[in-house]
């Protein structure tokens, strides 16, 4: 196969680094591609399109082996309860993470506030960063 992208135009088509490309290969979520006679990868519009949902899976905060049931590469393609199941899971784990965020913006700001400026040695930041964790805060 002559036709087809090379690693480099792929990466930069997609916006994705060349070494996550190779390490999606290597973990069998990007098929591997057709090569040259010379060894060099060519990549087709079908890999074009994994990479970019892949790619947007990641931003979305999908972990990989989400990506990887939602392509359908360990039991074939998903129905679309298996992919909602995994959708609602995400959902939840994303709802914590707000929670944490908000209780960790209150901790912030509340020693923020109570900080006097000065060269005391008493700052309420570094008493709030030494103090115990706030509940539903992850370690």
């Amino acid at each position: 196969m002559q036709d087809g992208l090379p690693i480099g135009r792929l990466a930069e088509r997609t916006n994705v680094k060349v070494e996550t490309i190779r390490y999606y290969e290597r973990i069998g979520i990007m098929p591997k591609p057709d090569r040259t006679q010379s060894g060099h990868r060519r990549y087709g519009p079908a890999h074009v399109a994994r990479l970019r949902f892949i790619k947007r899976g990641r931003e979305l905060g999908f972990p990989l082996e989400d990506v990887r049931s939602l392509l359908g590469l360990e039991d074939g393609p998903p129905s679309c309860a298996e992919v909602h199941e995994v959708a609602v899971r995400h959902l939840d784990s994303v709802r914590q993470r707000i929670e944490d965020l908000r209780a960790l913006e209150r901790t912030l700001a509340g020693a923020a506030d109570a900080c006097a400026l000065g060269d005391t040695p008493d700052c309420p930041v570094i008493d709030a960063l030494s103090s115990k964790p706030a509940v539903g805060a992850r370690n």
